[in-house]
């Protein structure tokens, strides 16, 4: 006999940006579907995937907000990066298969001049065990097949590199500090510093601790979202608008408004700019409206909220 059937749960519109701290071991998607199972979220997306090994922030949009997640794609990113020297993995991470093992013997001049030639605008080589996509599959579904693919080097930017800790006495284990553009593999990064430094290297470990303006210290874990009731679960939303904080604020009166979220351009005092975010008012407070760009004196929409997703703001007003 089948067994009593379950009830279905009932989803509803969540609006908001959840800043979580990813546990490791879960894949960015597994991350996203349990916080939107635990808040009943209707629609939601991440803003970027961290592997499976990787911990720390990632950014979860709920309604509204998933309409900005490029915002975050596209924003620089934070690491605190364990690298092993002296070991190579097929990976380039722990997750691989020991390649080659040789001793480390560097001096810790030799270490600092390795890593500065890995800081500003550098080529990459996207790893075989990657998500990034030749002919519509997944370079690491090729990987996983024993083929090697041809990619092209990417341009990124590498902003800072910094030496957290190494010791002479035990010269494989080094922590990094990196700041750099979004599409950088981090493993790619230590891969390249062991062939600098004659001793190959792999990634041991990685943590996310911050994506453009947001940092770790505001995020929350899945444990503790869990543990709250669900009214808290809400609560630990940040507004729609956290994404597009660093953006310059357009103020539109109540007539423009409403025509600007029709799709309309507006006449605007402001200079030329690639993205601002637009607010009308509710209760003399600024509602976010969606995002917009500026070109010769005009604002010209390009996210729109709906109204209800403007109404919904105002539980944070």
């Amino acid at each position: 006999m089948p067994g009593p059937a379950r009830s279905r749960i009932q989803r509803r519109p969540v609006h908001g940006v959840l800043l979580l701290d990813k546990p490791l071991g879960l894949s960015s998607n597994d991350a996203l579907q349990k916080a939107k199972w635990l808040l009943r979220a209707e629609k939601a997306g991440h803003t970027g995937t961290l592997d499976p090994l990787a911990t720390g922030l990632l950014p979860l949009c709920f309604g509204a907000a998933t309409k900005f997640s490029h915002a975050s794609l596209d924003a620089d990113k934070y690491y605190t990066a364990e690298v092993r020297l002296g070991l190579t993995t097929d990976t380039g991470d722990a997750e691989g298969m020991p390649v080659q093992e040789k001793p480390v013997q560097i001096t810790a001049e030799q270490l600092q001049q390795a890593v500065s030639q890995l800081v500003g605008t550098i080529q990459q080589v996207p790893p075989m065990h990657s998500a990034l996509k030749k002919d519509g599959k997944p370079l690491y579904a090729y990987a996983r097949a024993g083929m090697e693919v041809e990619r092209e080097a990417r341009t990124v930017c590498v902003h800072a590199l910094n030496i957290h800790h190494w010791n002479p006495l035990e010269p494989e284990a080094l922590t990094l500090g990196v700041h750099c553009s979004k599409g950088t593999y981090v493993r790619t990064l230590a891969q390249d510093l062991g062939e600098l430094l004659g001793c190959g290297a792999s990634l041991k470990g990685l943590r996310r601790t911050g994506c453009g303006h947001l940092r770790i210290s505001e995020a929350i874990t899945l444990e503790q979202l869990e543990a709250m009731v669900e009214a808290k679960r809400v609560e630990a939303l940040l507004p729609v608008d956290t994404l597009l904080a660093h953006w310059p604020k357009i103020q539109l009166s109540d007539n423009d408004a409403g025509r600007f979220i029709t799709g309309l351009r507006r006449r605007v005092l402001a200079s030329d700019c690639s993205a601002v975010r637009v607010y009308g008012s509710s209760k003399a407070q600024p509602v976010l409206l969606g995002s917009a760009h500026i070109k010769a004196g005009e604002l010209i929409p390009d996210r729109l909220l709906s109204p209800p997703e403007i109404q919904a703001q105002t539980a944070f007003l």
